[in-house]
């Protein structure tokens, strides 16, 4: 086991997130990530009010007694503040262990977190953001990199830039997030300084996932060169594998169209229909380039115990070379 400030913090058995995705992460899907020993969360925009996540928190903990938590995103456009702080109240009366948030500063929920002895995540792309939050109250910063799926920000800059930086100038465990997938992200996100990785796309495409086979099969053909970037013309850059529609967002940006006239390609509930009915083009599906190192459809436990096992020889057959590289300078 890998054990860091995260893993105690948080009270889980290995330094991994996963990442709160709308849609997916409901309360099955999460009590089997925490059974594998990671921190989750749930997906608060997938629910339609405050009191429906609370039932999904009560429903979680019927199925697993490990830590979880709750992802609130505030992207501007879509997600009101009064919302939000909701969401946050009932996340802190309901005691989880962690909130994950994004989209904008999270600081008028964290004394709500807090005051119920709640740890604030914040998720951001550039360090000025992080230190803000920081300021804040925040009590650990994902730090994103460009190859994330989903929402990048517009940094344009990869996690093995931003990540060293993050650790260089933040007095906050650091969680790594954009590109992770497998043993080798994971070790070198900690040989960069992180105290954990956060990993959304790796986990999408897993079996207690409840998306869609279909679509599961389409993230395993992805290549590095199969993603594309949406929504840029409006500031809000989102990361999906290429398909009918993010052509057609691509075209509509390239005529000046609105966020009125997107949302009717990008809108929740057009993806909560693709995501339940198969429909791998109906929709824009974030995806990480990771995906292109995805092959497989395996359980959770599975995975986490690929890439705890495979970090750890990664770290062992570093450390024969440092002997064997000893050893020849004592020669020569």
């Amino acid at each position: 086991m890998f054990k860091t400030s995260i893993t105690e913090m948080l009270g889980i058995e290995h330094p991994i997130l996963m990442g709160g995705m709308q849609w997916l992460c409901k309360a099955e899907f999460i009590a089997s990530a925490a059974e594998a020993g990671i921190m989750s969360f749930l997906a608060a925009e997938t629910f339609p009010s405050a009191e429906a996540l609370r039932q999904e928190i009560k429903k979680t903990r019927q199925m697993t007694n490990k830590p979880f938590g709750v992802n609130i995103s505030m992207l501007p456009e879509v997600v009101h503040e009064d919302r939000a702080l909701e969401f946050a109240q009932v996340a802190a009366e309901e005691g989880v262990v962690a909130v994950e948030t994004s989209g904008r500063d999270p600081s008028f929920l964290i004394p709500i977190l807090h005051e119920a002895g709640v740890k604030g995540f914040h998720k951001v792309s550039l360090i000025r953001y992080a230190k803000k939050a920081i300021q804040g109250g925040a009590d650990a910063i994902i730090i994103l990199g460009y190859e994330c799926g989903g929402h990048p920000g517009r940094s344009d800059v990869p996690t093995s830039i931003i990540l060293p930086r993050a650790v260089d100038e933040l007095n906050v465990p650091i969680v790594a997030a954009g590109g992770i997938v497998d043993a080798r992200g994971f070790a070198a996100a900690l040989s960069m300084g992180a105290d954990g990785v956060l990993m959304g796309t790796r986990f999408a495409v897993t079996a207690e996932s409840p998306m869609h086979d279909n679509i599961k099969k389409r993230y395993i053909e992805v290549t590095e060169m199969d993603t594309t970037l949406i929504m840029k013309s409006l500031k809000n850059p989102l990361r999906c594998y290429k398909n009918w529609a993010t052509d057609e967002v691509l075209k509509m940006e390239a005529r000046g169209a609105t966020l009125e006239e997107i949302l009717t390609i990008v809108g929740g509930k057009i993806g909560r229909a693709a995501y339940e009915s198969g429909d791998a083009e109906g929709a824009p599906f974030p995806c990480s380039m990771g995906a292109a190192m995805i092959k497989e459809i395996n359980p959770i436990k599975q995975v986490v115990s690929e890439i705890i096992e495979g970090a750890h020889r990664i770290l062992a057959d570093l450390r024969k070379m440092e002997g064997q590289k000893t050893f020849e300078t004592q020669k020569s």
